[in-house]
């Protein structure tokens, strides 16, 4: 390409324009790639559920395509509200350019679905002319001038300029998200940080004197309304507490959201009188919720759960075992999911419970009549500890079957499917500026042949890439939850970005623990504990492999339906 060329890239007007240009093609692409994969997956007129699984590739590969088109549209949206707001620096317009170049090279090159799996345009019936035909030249003018060497050590430098930010770039929120995220990081630095590994490393619960600043900073109560105790806050204030908690551990930012699912299911499910006895319980942090759907064997397969709930008088009484319940033990409450009707196959004969218990100790973890568990020994995430539990005639109060109502259970949990990807996309943000923290702080300390790591082009590139995903992720994180706070239907967003945020949270913390050397692969030094906790992220709330089965699904249902 020319200098006038790449001059003419490189300024903001042109930019724009270019990245704009760019939205629009890749919503062609994607209208193509949608009706190609139904071809595949459509048997008598509909899309078969037998066929997109024995189609596996390219129905996930479609997924992953339209995550990509989605987040670049919302990295360049996010580039035009900075510009309008006059926010809109030389970092910003840097990561805008590497995150188009790279996103828009692997999309023409190969998505990575995972280590080792790649899904390209071939994969979803795209000839290599039509794949040309719609690589036009302001979309190889992306990938041409903006993953350069020059750019990639500039974002490295200017992040190096911003170290100890809470993020690196502005991420594009209002004042008052911002004196909240101030507020969280305050307390994270001065109360978790100097601690977690400690706790890691011990696999010790976070201390009831940290729950209890976590209670006074109005944390399990954010997104309960007023007349309930809460804070009245919506999913976006979640995202940035989430996000800065998990930064600091995510043993921290995971433990408000217990809160946050428990009182999801009791806003949407429940009645007024379990709202008004619950909610503000919750809020205050007198109790603490744990969720308890799990079964061994089932894994997501939550229309196979076997847990019995026989009503015996006013009471019911639940049998059967569960599996990868977190923080049970401290737990005062359990959303319990099991099924009250068994002769309802499926989703249709389960029914959600508020589940009275009193709280356990190590030594004594459920002293409930009938209900035993064993501690489930983990790499990462710790700080709450995970159970297998069993129950044997365990007795619910009548008045806690949630709304009242049997057999409405799976459509009340489904109800709060948005909220939780959303706030695990959040966790996986955390997890990843942990990581580049680390990473660069690192780079930046490490001598070796006379001069820092960060020095190193490779070592640059990877903290420069991480910066770039990074906030990738971010946007579409925030835009999933200003879509759920205005009230708009969001699972596919909500969805696209717990697939992409956890994949961001691993890549990052694998490459902070690279740039630490044979240090990284040493206990002591924190990045082995984030490495340990970001791979969790892929797996649970839906691994990515359901994860994008969902968001297949809908997008066929939604997409290039010609």
């Amino acid at each position: 390409m020319s200098t006038a060329a790449l001059t003419a890239a490189e300024t903001p007007e042109s930019l724009a324009e270019q990245t704009a240009s760019a939205v629009d093609t890749l919503d062609r692409l994607l209208d193509l790639a949608a009706q190609r994969v139904r071809a595949l997956v459509t048997a008598d007129g509909r899309v078969s559920s037998r066929l997109m699984e024995q189609e596996q590739r390219a129905t996930h590969g479609l997924a992953w395509l339209a995550t990509y088109v989605e987040s670049l549209r919302q990295l360049d949206a996010y580039a035009q509200r900075l510009s309008t707001q006059g926010k809109y620096g030389t970092l910003e317009e840097r990561i805008v350019q590497l995150g188009f170049a790279e996103y828009l090279a692997q999309i023409f090159g190969g998505i990575p679905m995972n280590q080792g799996e790649f899904v390209r345009l071939a994969d979803l019936g795209i000839s290599s002319g039509e794949a040309r035909d719609h690589r036009t030249p302001d979309i190889d003018a992306l990938i041409e001038t903006g993953n350069t060497p020059a750019i990639r050590t500039e974002i490295a430098a200017l992040i190096r300029d911003q170290a100890g930010h809470s993020t690196f770039g502005d991420p594009g929120l209002d004042e008052t998200m911002e004196q909240i995220r101030n507020e969280m990081r305050k307390f994270a630095e001065g109360t978790v940080t100097p601690h977690a590994h400690e706790w890691h490393m011990k696999n010790e619960y976070i201390p009831l004197e940290v729950v209890g600043q976590m209670s006074e900073l109005g944390v399990f109560g954010l997104t309960i309304p007023e007349e309930y105790g809460g804070l009245g806050l919506g999913k976006e204030a979640m995202c940035v507490v989430s996000e800065e908690l998990s930064r600091a551990y995510i043993g921290v930012g995971s433990l408000g959201t217990r809160s946050e699912i428990a009182a999801e299911l009791i806003l949407c499910g429940g009645t007024e009188e379990q709202k008004q006895h619950w909610l503000p319980k919750i809020a205050s942090g007198e109790i603490l919720p744990t969720a308890v759907f799990t079964e061994p064997n089932t894994g997501s397969d939550l229309a196979s759960l076997k847990t019995r709930a026989v009503k015996d008088g006013d009471t019911w009484k639940v049998s059967g075992n569960k599996t990868w319940i977190t923080h049970p033990v401290r737990a005062d409450i359990m959303t319990l999911l099991a099924r009250t009707n068994p002769d309802e196959p499926g989703y249709k004969g389960l029914s959600m419970f508020i589940a009275e218990k009193p709280r356990g100790t190590d030594e004594d973890p459920f002293p409930a009549e009938g209900m035993s568990g064993g501690e489930i020994e983990v790499l990462g995430y710790r700080g709450m500890k995970e159970y297998e539990i069993a129950f044997d005639g365990f007795e619910v109060a009548g008045e806690n079957l949630l709304g009242q109502v049997e057999g409405e259970g799976f459509k009340q949990l489904m109800q709060t499917f948005e909220g939780a990807r959303i706030q695990t996309a959040a966790r996986a943000l955390g997890v990843a500026q942990s990581a580049l923290d680390l990473g660069l702080r690192y780079a930046e300390e490490r001598v070796q042949f006379g001069k820092s790591l960060i020095h190193f082009p490779r070592v640059a590139d990877k903290l420069a890439l991480m910066t770039a995903e990074l906030m990738i992720a971010r946007q579409l994180t925030y835009f999933s939850s200003w879509q759920k706070d205005s009230g708009k239907r969001c699972d596919l967003e909500a969805g696209m970005a717990k697939l992409l945020g956890a994949r961001v949270a691993w890549a990052a913390a694998d490459n902070a623990l690279q740039i630490h050397g044979g240090n990284g692969f040493a206990l002591e030094y924190a990045v082995s504990r984030v490495l340990c906790d970001a791979r969790i992220l892929n797996i649970f709330e839906g691994a990515a492999e359901i994860q994008a089965q969902v968001i297949a699904r809908r997008l066929l249902e939604t997409r290039g339906n010609q």
